[in-house]
């Protein structure tokens, strides 16, 4: 492949959809996306992706049922703990002052991180408990997050449900229909692919 995006935007959606298709509580859902994403970190790392943000969870999704916020928040500690053990540094963008904050993720919120300085070493970001409005509201709160070349929505839905509006002004948009819990590096390297077909102007 002849041009490798720098930064990539990973929307993990459909967890409920997957729960509740294999017979499961829709909040089951979330723990089974925890390896798929630190799958697609081992092929990104491989690929010589320098940045991923992976999207946690909104403002929005708190308005959820009890059990499911309580299991999304959980999940996004357990992938962050998962991240530690690898070669990355972590960045965590969201409302510290909302109760929907999850208290252990204190320490690596809204940290200001400089370019990955070497190509084994990858700047990951977790949107958490983030919302576009606080976002803007809050001096852009991500604005030390760099332009993402490349979003990836698994789930099938077309849209980008506030994912960092700022950073995808000019982003390509891939969408994969299966949901999030059924990922393959095939779904990530079939993205890379079509990346390549992309007229990348920049609107010049």
């Amino acid at each position: 492949m002849f041009r490798i995006p720098k930064h990539i935007g990973v929307i993990p959606d459909g967890n409920r959809r997957w729960a509740k298709k294999h017979g499961f509580n829709k909040e089951d859902g979330y723990s089974y996306g925890l390896e798929p994403g630190l799958q697609l970190l081992h092929i990104a790392q491989k690929y010589g992706i320098q940045e991923l943000t992976y999207y946690g969870f909104t403002v929005d999704n708190c308005k959820r049922p009890k059990k499911q916020v309580m299991a999304f928040s959980q999940a996004c500690i357990d992938a962050i703990k998962m991240v530690q053990q690898e070669n990355a540094t972590i960045r965590v963008i969201g409302n510290t002052q909302s109760a929907c904050f999850p208290e252990e993720l204190l320490p690596y919120a809204n940290m200001e991180l400089q370019p990955a300085s070497s190509k084994d070493i990858m700047n990951v970001n977790f949107l958490i408990n983030y919302g576009w409005e606080w976002d803007m509201k809050n001096n852009w709160a991500s604005r030390n997050i760099p332009r993402v070349d490349l979003v990836l929505r698994w789930g099938g839905m077309c849209r980008l449900s506030g994912f960092l509006p700022i950073q995808t002004v000019y982003a390509d948009f891939y969408i994969i229909k299966e949901l999030w819990p059924d990922y393959e590096d095939t779904q990530f390297t079939d993205a890379l692919q079509w990346y390549q077909m992309q007229d990348i102007t920049l609107g010049g």
